[in-house]
């Protein structure tokens, strides 16, 4: 099927928002995680098709779970989620291995979007 979505964000209100625009679009959330650590434990237990994964979490961030996520499965599917003003980190994702990024406040078009293209449908 190919739209198995992995939420990873340490704010619940963020997690909450994209699981909205992402089940009112077709898309099925099979988990959140709240930290980097939690996203890693989280992407083996379950196998996502793709994760969204905030890129300053506490604990891990979302650079980090990306780097081992990559060492689990290297065709591992991630979409980074930044804050404005966050460009060197993204740059730091995309290099590590993230297929795109979003930037918050989330667009719900812009989202559906970065999640099409990345799995393609």
């Amino acid at each position: 099927m190919g739209n198995r979505i992995l939420i990873v964000d340490d704010a619940a209100f963020m997690r909450m928002m994209i699981r909205d625009i992402l089940s009112k679009n077709g898309f099925e959330v099979v988990g959140e995680a709240q930290d980097g650590s939690q996203a890693i434990e989280k992407f083996k237990e379950l196998r996502p098709d793709l994760i969204t994964m905030d890129i300053t979490m506490p604990e891990m961030d979302g650079i980090a779970a990306l780097k081992e996520i990559k060492k689990v499965d290297a065709n591992a599917k991630v979409i980074m989620c930044s804050a404005m003003g966050q460009q060197a980190m993204v740059i730091d994702a995309i290099q590590a291995g993230a297929k795109d990024f979003i930037v918050k406040p989330f667009q719900a078009d812009r989202v559906i979007e970065a999640i099409s293209k990345t799995l393609g449908v």
